[in-house]
């Protein structure tokens, strides 16, 4: 029998945005499978207990990100 797939959102930043079956975009970090955490930004169902495609960041990762959002003009 296969080992159930692992993983623990140690923390919680924020909501992006909502379905209207209740599943949110959400920035996390999460640790999958044991290993140390890291952001992840992904939908998840109201209970966590589904969660669809989504993107794991480093802290570097993250950093490249943002300087890349600051820099956009969403006018």
């Amino acid at each position: 029998m296969a080992d159930e797939f692992k993983f623990e959102i140690t923390r919680h930043f924020g909501v992006i945005s909502e379905s209207k079956a209740g599943w949110k975009t959400e920035l996390n970090m999460v640790s999958w499978g044991d290993r140390p955490a890291k952001y992840d930004l992904r939908s998840w169902s109201p209970d966590h207990s589904k969660m669809g495609k989504g993107l794991t960041l480093t802290k570097e990762e993250l950093s490249s990100l943002r300087t890349l959002l600051d820099g956009l003009d969403l006018n």
